[in-house]
């Protein structure tokens, strides 16, 4: 790596944290028989942009924006390089209730209860999650508590490993700057896991845990009012995306094994995945080729790969409905 390099990379990660995403992760739930929310933003970078500063600002992963943009230097993508911002998801194929966490695409999606007042929303905030040999479990779990402002008590197993790299930890660390939990801490129903905020940002979109799964803090924060305890939460493995956007068939692919070292768990081949999607459309044209293409590039952006004239549009209906009222 060179010196310049190296110097830009120290100090976006101590720097480049301050501001808030200049992007909401809100969006309305697609109506019925649609699967895709958001849209995909095209900017130019400035000189002084990385791939850090600019999944904090987007609201997306580091790995996204790597994902969405393999030929670009993720460190000095230089001034006025055009860079994709992947802002459009495919909702998991799992029921659209509480937290779900789709692990190969670093991501968390919560769908809030009809009597709330958030009821007709989706949320959606990318995520770190563990590494190699602290793997994130795939279960079905609850939010148990909501912790403010938490204390970190390292378990034995993570002292030993700290000391060993001759950086101990103490008993237990205090609430503030330096807990790698942040500011608020949701336990899970799984004994030891949390979905928490925290104190090193550079790390979502990344598999850098272990094991508990780490938002922005402004996201956690966000994520942390709104949930109450008790809510479901879902934790999947689908590198394979596929729903509709209105009459379109849409796929959206992710690395299947998260991050390059140990298999995904419940690991979904395409093919399987896209019959699942396509089974209440059995005559749904479906463009195997473009499929195969969108699995191959991993790019974790929707892209069409059959359209279905018969299928109705739902939001040719809610046009016509405005246009009449």
């Amino acid at each position: 790596m060179s010196v310049l390099r190296l110097v830009v990379r120290l100090t976006c990660l101590l720097t480049a944290f301050a501001a808030a995403p200049a992007w909401a992760a809100m969006y309305d739930m697609p109506p019925p028989g649609s699967d895709v929310v958001g849209q995909i933003q095209h900017i130019k970078t400035e000189a002084s942009d990385t791939f850090v500063a600019l999944a904090r600002k987007y609201d997306v992963g580091y790995r996204d924006l790597r994902e969405a943009n393999p030929n670009v230097d993720p460190w000095l993508p230089g001034d006025g390089t055009p860079l994709i911002i992947p802002t459009a998801y495919v909702l998991p194929n799992v029921p659209r209730k509480g937290i779900v966490v789709n692990v190969p695409e670093m991501r968390i999606y919560y769908f809030p209860d009809s009597d709330s007042q958030y009821a007709g929303k989706v949320f959606t905030y990318p995520i770190g999650i563990g590494r190699q040999g602290w793997s994130t479990p795939i279960a079905h779990t609850y939010i148990a508590q909501k912790i403010p402002h938490p204390s970190w008590t390292p378990p034995a197993s993570i002292k030993k490993e700290h000391a060993a790299k001759g950086d101990p930890l103490p008993d237990v660390v205090p609430a503030g700057p330096d807990n790698p939990l942040g500011q608020y801490a949701l336990r899970l129903g799984l004994p030891s896991y949390l979905i928490h905020g925290t104190n090193k940002p550079a790390g979502i979109g990344m598999r850098v845990s272990h094991g508990c799964i780490r938002l922005f803090p402004e996201d956690i924060s966000a994520l942390f009012s709104m949930v109450p305890v008790g809510t479901p939460v879902n934790i999947v493995s689908e590198p394979y995306k596929i729903g509709w956007d209105g009459s379109t068939l849409m796929m959206e692919a992710h690395p299947p094994n998260a991050g390059g070292a140990a298999p995904v768990k419940s690991y979904t081949p395409w093919v399987q995945a896209l019959i699942a999607a396509t089974k209440d459309q059995p005559k749904a044209p479906v463009n195997w080729d473009k499929g195969e293409k969108v699995v191959h590039n991993a790019a974790g952006i929707p892209q069409a790969i059959g359209h279905d004239p018969h299928k109705h549009d739902p939001s040719i209906t809610a046009h016509a409905d405005a246009a009449s009222s």
